[in-house]
């Protein structure tokens, strides 16, 4: 037990509880960062910090912390949104953090960027952790931005890139994806094979126990993504056998799909579920990183939660 207390900001939500659950069982104090008064998670104590949209004076959060763990931001929630808000949530209040951070000796600064800081594709070629960035949305400009602000900072910072996560509690796309594998029909997506990246939510945060250590090598971003990529058709299949049933699956071809998804105005919809887009973590697991969760048990576990939910 080592009893180092780390400051969480986003400790709500989908991701921020599964974060402070690995951080208080490795032996953590855990402080949260709040934007209001509210009881915190239990195990954890709370700070009222305010909105990340307005000036925070963070010197009562970081007394007596040993390091920080940034989930907090402006979720990517499609066009629509002000750059500009994108800017000062996602980057310029992780800076004001991370400066702050400095100021208060903390040891490491963990950023949860995201992988729309490295691309915007939907489909192509695997990507290389040392391709150039090339984020085509405010929100992945943002999350760039701040990690190229903090490459200026004399702060031990480590900036993870998580793909797509799955897991309890997950919503949007993947959470689209459970609801069609509960349904009681065959479904017309056996062909949809291509590789795509996930995250286990619990690989996400063993990663950010792992960044917390002295053998994560700091002062740079990583993939973070299971180490096996799997298909849209895999996806359903595991889900289906979480609900001990069978795949169910028919393999319409993907060119007959694509047309009736763009008569339905749904194209972007289908580029998004069909297409490839492989990140492998390739870094972080040179540097020792072994992540316990394993991609299909994890969705089987995923499809049973949702159904006993």
């Amino acid at each position: 037990m080592n009893g180092e207390r780390v400051l969480v900001t986003g400790a709500g939500g989908f991701v921020g509880p599964h974060v402070v659950a690995a951080l208080l069982a490795a032996g953590y104090r855990v402080r949260v960062a709040q934007r209001a008064a509210a009881e915190p998670p239990p195990g954890t104590e709370g700070v009222v910090t305010g909105d990340l949209a307005a000036p925070i004076d963070w010197t009562a959060a970081l007394a007596g912390v040993a390091h920080v763990v940034h989930l907090a931001g402006l979720a990517h929630a499609g066009p629509g949104l002000d750059e500009a808000l994108y800017r000062r949530i996602n980057t310029q209040a992780t800076l004001d953090l991370a400066r702050a951070a400095y100021r208060a000796g903390v040891s490491r600064f963990v950023f949860i960027s995201s992988i729309k800081a490295q691309t915007g594709a939907f489909d192509g070629p695997p990507l290389r952790e040392d391709d150039p960035p090339a984020p085509d949305d405010a929100y992945g400009r943002s999350k760039l931005a701040a990690e190229q602000g903090l490459a200026g900072l004399d702060l031990d910072w480590v900036a993870l890139r998580p793909v797509l996560v799955y897991g309890p509690g997950v919503k949007a796309n993947m959470a689209a994806l459970v609801r069609l594998a509960r349904l009681p029909l065959p479904l017309p997506l056996g062909a949809l094979t291509a590789p795509r990246s996930l995250l286990a939510v619990e690989n996400l945060a063993d990663a950010v126990l792992f960044a917390l250590t002295p053998r994560c090598p700091v002062r740079r971003a990583f993939t973070l993504a299971d180490p096996t990529p799997i298909g849209v058709a895999g996806i359903l299949t595991a889900l289906r056998a979480g609900l001990d049933r069978g795949p169910g699956l028919i393999a319409v071809p993907t060119g007959l799909l694509r047309w009736g998804a763009r008569l339905a105005g749904r194209e972007e919809a289908f580029a998004k579920l069909g297409g490839s887009l492989v990140a492998r973590p390739e870094a972080l697991l040179r540097a020792g990183w072994r992540p316990p969760a394993e991609t299909v048990p994890a969705l089987r576990r995923l499809a049973r939660h949702s159904a006993a939910g």
